[in-house]
């Protein structure tokens, strides 16, 4: 912690990035860092190669979160937040990482150990946490808005403190947001209270793709890249689907298969899939996520994988004979 809190006093234009896709520790903890380092003057872009979900863009500043960094700005350092390797961060991972001072700040146990200074804690409940620490240790104040995004970023990886990975600080850190200024409630409709048209279609079709192995215990649902056309909704929209999957009784791990809307089939029908995993807390799918190149929490992981659907899930259901 001490070298980083050096590192950071001493730095002058900082990158703040975080992973593809994000959710809401990710963005809270993006944005929560880069209102503090605001505040201690140091020059700050926040970036995320993916649109911000709907149900973020309430939070305060997000409009500052760029897509794209510009050739031309000079960083001495990047913190790197959330991710359990670099390239979690896309396409950019290669030219963000050869900046001089790279600052790995994450909570996945799976996390690989890159860049020159790491603050890795798999015990907190979401890199919000270890984000609020920082900044008490920077001696910077928490407004309201950086109240605001630790407070959504704890609420939504811990699940609304229904996750195996809810712990003391996340009571009381929050609580002393709420003392700072936050409404729970209304970052509580803002999060889980508001869907679009397209979002409640979406999860129709999400259910009814819904499959179960032959012993009950893993469940598989799938979404393709013709489900977000015909709903007219983009990735983000699929956040938080799997747990209707997860609920199903006697389900162990759930699984969601995310078809990139973006990618091109090759000849034998392979594509780009993102894999989601998730326990009822008896099943470590971190170790299953790492036999595949991925990550995370033992009781939420995920990874990539480049195949056909068939061969996909054919792989998925083998894994519950295990369970």
């Amino acid at each position: 912690m001490d070298q980083i809190i050096h590192e950071l006093k001493n730095s002058r234009n900082i990158l703040l990035a975080t992973h593809a896709n994000p959710d809401g520790d990710a963005i809270g903890s993006l944005i929560a860092m880069g209102l503090c380092l605001d505040s201690l003057n140091k020059g700050v872009t926040m970036y995320n190669e993916s649109p911000i979900p709907a149900v973020y863009r309430f939070l305060p500043s997000v409009d500052r979160v760029v897509s794209h960094i510009e050739k031309e700005t000079i960083f001495d350092t990047a913190i790197v937040l959330d991710c359990g390797d670099a390239e979690r961060i896309g396409e950019a991972a290669q030219s963000i990482c050869k900046l001089p001072v790279i600052i790995n700040i994450d909570h996945h146990a799976t996390n690989t150990g890159f860049g020159n200074f790491r603050l890795l804690d798999s015990t907190a409940c979401a890199t919000s946490e270890i984000i609020y620490r920082i900044i008490k240790a920077l001696g910077a104040s928490i407004t309201k808005d950086i109240a605001v995004c630790l407070y959504t970023g704890i609420l939504t990886d811990t699940g609304s403190f229904r996750f195996s990975n809810t712990n003391r600080a996340a009571f009381t850190i929050c609580d002393e947001m709420v003392d700072r200024g936050v409404n729970p409630y209304h970052i509580a409709q803002r999060v889980y209270g508001t869907y679009s048209l397209g979002r409640i279609k979406l999860l129709n079709l999400a259910l009814d793709s819904i499959e179960i192995s032959l012993n009950g215990k893993l469940s598989l649902m799938t979404l393709t890249r013709e489900m977000l056309n015909d709903t007219g909704t983009q990735p983000e929209d699929a956040d938080g689907l799997i747990n209707y999957a997860r609920r199903i009784e006697a389900v162990k791990v759930a699984v969601l298969i995310q078809e990139n809307p973006n990618g091109s089939r090759a000849k034998n029908n392979s594509n780009l899939y993102h894999v989601s995993l998730r326990s009822d807390g008896t099943v470590d799918v971190a170790t299953i996520a790492s036999a595949f190149g991925g990550g995370g929490h033992e009781s939420a992981s995920g990874f990539n994988i480049e195949s056909t659907l068939t061969k996909i899930k054919s792989q998925i259901f083998n894994l519950a004979e295990t369970l």
